[in-house]
């Protein structure tokens, strides 16, 4: 075998010079790369000092991982969606401390960028992107962040879209609401602030709906949100947590200073709420608006609805949020208790927006119902709450106002 190693013929020289007496001394060059090192290290010493002073806050844990005295912090999921982001801001508004949570699959980046840029103060508003579906990705938000209270928006929520692609809704709704349900637990988070549908109720015999009326829903979104509550229902009677799920009805309008508004994707038009399709027919982005089912047995025809609009929406979830009581478990309808058919909408905004939006009645939508409207005694009795903004017209010309002034929504792309 060849031997390809090399024998040495004479010892290698040493690095270190030896005087008497049993003392080594360095050579001269390591002892220049001695001193260079120390002098380094006492330079990067110094300099992580300076920093350290100069930035508290890279020695100190994020405000958003502590419970701190006076300050409320509360994890809004789909905070970046129309509902949540106008939540966002009014809790905002209100001094408390938000954590928003999105996959931006129908929320928007831009709506998030609008109220990062509306409040600058460090320890009062993060995003964080990251799907609820995710158990891991859950998991880590409640062991990273200190919570005290959870408003549940994130949520698929279009009744046509959920009888075409029902275990997308069950998944989405009910699957992420256990996973949800299981890390506050987990983390000690003591309040939840669910947001339901009046479409848990189905269509009832009789009108107005109130908070007893049976819950027999007829499409896969009340279906799956009605199994939600049911999981909150049942969690609760063995818990100290404080919960209140609101049923509301047909949400309009957006912020009446016009910062935020609605700015769902443009594929999912055809399944939208109708204040979108009427101003995209209006904008000209459609070519008309399509009414869907004019046989039912209602004063014309069209379905009957309640809506709601989002500034008072957001005012229930605020008062639900500082009522919360432990081990107790509060419902409420939220909506004005007023029935408006699709055809009184219509008018609403043809006068909102001034624009001849032609129309064109079609046949029923798979899952729709004749008739909805709320009675919102009980809230009003126990939270002191009552819808402020009735006014359908009025509602719809703030929206109205948003629209024209975002042709293209917030104009930030969702994907990050």
């Amino acid at each position: 075998m060849l031997n390809f190693g090399t024998s040495r013929t004479q010892p290698r020289a040493t690095r270190s010079m030896s005087i008497g007496g049993g003392i080594d001394y360095l050579d001269s060059k390591t002892k220049g790369n001695f001193v260079g090192k120390v002098f380094l290290a006492a330079v990067l010493t110094t300099l992580c000092i300076v920093m350290i002073k100069r930035y508290p806050s890279l020695n100190s844990p994020s405000p958003f991982s502590v419970q701190e005295a006076g300050v409320t912090h509360v994890l809004v999921t789909g905070g970046a969606g129309y509902i949540g982001s106008h939540a966002t801001l009014r809790l905002l508004k209100d001094s408390y401390r938000v954590t928003i949570v999105d996959n931006l699959s129908r929320g928007n980046l831009g709506a998030v960028k609008v109220l990062q840029n509306l409040f600058l103060e460090p320890g009062r508003l993060q995003f964080i992107y990251a799907d609820l579906g995710d158990a891991k990705s859950v998991d880590k938000i409640f062991s990273e962040n200190k919570f005290d209270a959870v408003m549940h928006f994130a949520a698929v929520a279009y009744v046509g879209e959920s009888t075409l692609n029902p275990l997308k809704y069950y998944h989405n709704i009910t699957s992420n609401t256990l996973l949800v349900l299981e890390s506050m637990a987990k983390y000690g988070v003591k309040t939840l602030i669910y947001s339901s549908t009046c479409a848990t109720y189905g269509e009832p015999e009789k009108m107005p709906i109130t908070e007893v009326t049976d819950q027999k829903p007829i499409n896969p979104y009340g279906k799956a949100k009605k199994m939600a509550e049911d999981i909150i229902l049942d969690f609760s009677k063995n818990s100290e947590m404080a919960v209140m799920i609101l049923r509301y009805f047909n949400v309009i309008g957006s912020d009446p200073e016009g910062r935020l508004g609605e700015a769902p994707r443009p594929e999912l038009r055809e399944h939208g709420r109708i204040s979108g399709a009427c101003f995209d027919a209006a904008r000209g982005i459609t070519p008309g608006l399509k009414v869907r089912g004019t046989d039912y047995k209602t004063s014309d025809g069209t379905c009957i609805r309640d809506y709601i609009d989002v500034t008072d929406l957001v005012d229930a979830h605020v008062k639900a949020l500082e009522k919360a009581q432990p081990a107790k478990v509060g419902i409420y309808n939220v909506g004005t208790g007023k029935g408006r058919s699709v055809k009184e909408f219509v008018d609403a905004c043809k006068k909102a927006t001034g624009a001849n939006i032609e129309v064109d009645f079609l046949p029923r939508r798979p899952g729709d119902y004749a008739e909805v409207y709320s009675d919102p005694t009980k809230i009003r009795l126990e939270l002191n709450w009552t819808a402020q903004h009735t006014d359908l017209e009025k509602s719809l010309q703030v929206a109205w106002k948003w629209q024209k002034s975002h042709r293209d929504g917030y104009g930030v792309s969702s994907v990050i």
